[in-house]
């Protein structure tokens, strides 16, 4: 692939960011109200009950009864981080489930398709044998648009496969403080970062056109400031709906800017934050979500709410609701309380609370973007193409993700030219906890919520794998994930780092690398064996004693399932060219430091990466 390599240390690589946003070829945006006669047609059929349905998305596994999709018109369904079908995960029990949910919507008077959404936000994270790339932590690191835009073209195809037409990515949070268990979702620190390659995830799910049957529905998330929130200041200590505490001009500097990239590039969803800003929930904010989003940027699609975070407005229910939707929310996320909202809004328009206007102006965005893609031809067949199978976790597509493995890849330490290693050694051994555990190198969002350590998704490779695969025949390749039996190798590999995490449970006061993984990388050193040691982290740890004890020192992220992109480096048949796309701190009390800073001196710069 053609590479666009942004080089991210210094002031012209902002220009350069800058430039890319502006010129004609980054971006074809759609007009979403070139629908608004078609939206007008079906809108003044529709009466209220159906309006409000429209308005509403529940969780498949939070349905009372299956046939609720048609009795309450809903617009919308999703399956969260583990709202699996009752089959299980495979390739076939998601498309089966699919099909069904719009067998049941076209059972409506209107048979409107509904909108199935997931978090499909590093492939289709939640189906075996999908491809998994690296989370958007890694991807920052490659500086490389082009490759973004193909991951997510990618993952597209595969989400399209089961029949899903809409992703909840790509998350264009701009991370600014570590210990936010949310920050392997970003690209980067660097709002321009951000900006340029959420530009291009958008590009890539949405295609250039978005009635492409390959193509989904994009949107960027959270909106907006969701990673500049303070710590302890979230609902039960929850980092990710904490208050983001800023002025405006740099809410508008940092944070907003990467939703601009995205509008530009035609996102056709945005979902609003669980956080607040000064004290007001971005869900509740009629200034952020109307004045600046809709009005200023010029934002055409419809505005959906998180998870459940509509009830975290007002104690009142029914007050939220109101709230929400006149501050600007399209569609309420709502997993199971869809019809206390549904009840909830049809008071509120009734008593002259929500104006109807308001109802009118919410459908209207909701049908702007299904005309848009293509849904709402009634020629259009509305089951998966099951044909589009053969796509998921295929050759073709493990092969970019390898490509994205290895260019996410930063090297920090290579002293004495350890690295590229032979791959004629007489041994290598490998060592640590993560070295053949596919769940590790995967992180959290994989298959699970959370994710989880062990054989939990189906393709692959791990570390240990791939080593064996690329070394020659006369080459022992062993392992223990204690660090024993070490002794007499040529080098060893030491691959430690976090367990799988997601949001909430990935929240960290210390992010020292655990005394279990440097316990490893001790007794390698002590064997007298040089030592490379491989870091899967979803943000930097502090690592300084493990830093010191290796010869080599690689940042590979939470690299998904292609682990043969790693040996790819380790062996040398590609240079590492991975810059850090967050600054790397010292010490826990250096945290939060970010580019720009008037005091920075962290272990490694933003933009730092060695090559051999």
């Amino acid at each position: 692939m053609a590479r666009n390599r942004i080089s991210p240390a210094c002031i012209v690589y902002v220009f350069v960011l800058f430039f890319l946003l502006a010129t004609p070829w980054a971006h074809s945006k759609p007009s979403f109200r070139t629908y608004d006669s078609q939206v007008q047609k079906v809108l003044e059929k529709m009466t209220l009950e159906e309006k409000i349905g429209q308005m509403i998305q529940a969780e498949i596994t939070g349905l009372k009864e299956f046939s609720d999709i048609s009795t309450y018109y809903l617009g919308s369904v999703l399956s969260g981080g583990n709202g699996d079908p009752e089959e299980g995960n495979s390739l076939k029990a998601w498309t089966d489930l699919y099909d069904r949910v719009q067998k049941q919507a076209m059972q409506t008077r209107l048979k409107i398709p509904v909108l199935y959404g997931v978090d499909a936000v590093h492939g289709h994270n939640n189906v075996l044998g999908a491809v998994i790339f690296p989370h958007n932590i890694g991807l920052g690191c490659t500086g490389n648009p082009e490759l973004v835009e193909e991951v997510a073209r990618i993952t597209a195809r595969e989400v399209r496969a089961t029949g899903i037409q809409w992703t909840f990515a790509p998350c264009v949070a701009v991370p600014r403080d570590e210990r936010w268990g949310r920050t392997y979702e970003g690209f980067s620190e660097n709002p321009e970062l951000v900006s340029l390659l959420g530009a291009a995830a958008v590009r890539g799910f949405q295609g250039s056109d978005l009635r492409d049957p390959l193509s989904v529905l994009a949107c960027a998330k959270h909106f907006v400031g969701d990673g500049g929130t303070q710590a302890g200041t979230g609902l039960n200590g929850r980092w990710d709906q904490g208050d983001t505490r800023l002025d405006e001009a740099t809410l508008r500097r940092i944070h907003l800017l990467p939703y601009k990239a995205a509008i530009e590039a035609g996102v056709g969803s945005i979902m609003a934050s669980y956080s607040g800003w000064n004290g007001v929930k971005c869900t509740a904010n009629k200034y952020l979500l109307t004045t600046v989003l809709k009005n200023e940027l010029g934002f055409e699609g419809f505005v959906i709410s998180d998870y459940n975070a509509i009830a975290q407005i007002d104690p009142d229910f029914k007050t939220a609701v109101g709230i929400a939707v006149n501050a600007g929310i399209d569609m309420a996320m709502e997993p199971t309380e869809y019809r206390r909202f549904y009840e909830a809004l049809k008071a509120l328009v009734s008593e002259g609370v929500v104006p109807i206007e308001r109802v009118n102006d919410a459908v209207s965005r909701i049908l702007r973007v299904k005309f848009a893609m293509g849904l709402m031809d009634p020629n259009r067949p509305q089951t998966a193409d099951r044909s589009l199978h053969r796509l998921v976790g295929s050759k073709e597509h493990r092969q970019v993700a390898r490509q994205a493995v290895r260019e996410s890849l930063v090297l920090l330490k290579n002293e004495r030219q350890t690295l590229p290693l032979s791959k004629t050694m007489g041994r290598i051994h490998l060592a640590g906890k993560s070295a053949d555990d596919i769940g590790n190198q995967c992180g959290g969002w994989t298959i699970d919520w959370q994710g989880g350590s062990g054989p939990i998704t189906t393709g692959g490779t791990t570390l240990l794998g791939a080593i064996r695969n690329a070394v020659s025949k006369e080459t022992q390749v062993t392992y223990t994930a204690d660090g024993s039996g070490v002794a007499g190798a040529d080098v060893a590999v030491v691959v430690v780092g976090e367990t799988p995490y997601a949001e909430m449970m990935g929240d960290a006061e210390d992010l020292t690398l655990s005394e279990q993984d440097l316990a490893v990388i001790k007794k390698v050193k002590q064997a007298g064996v040089p030592t490379v040691v491989v870091l899967f982290s979803g943000r930097p740890l502090i690592i300084n004693d493990g830093l010191e004890l290796a010869d080599a020192f690689i940042a590979a992220w939470l690299p998904g399932t292609e682990g043969q992109g790693i040996a790819d480096v380790l062996f040398g048949d590609y240079k590492p060219i991975g810059k850090l796309s967050f600054s790397w701190p010292r010490s826990m009390d250096q945290i939060p430091i970010n580019y720009g800073d008037k005091e920075y001196s962290p272990l490694f710069p933003f933009g730092f990466g060695l090559s051999f």
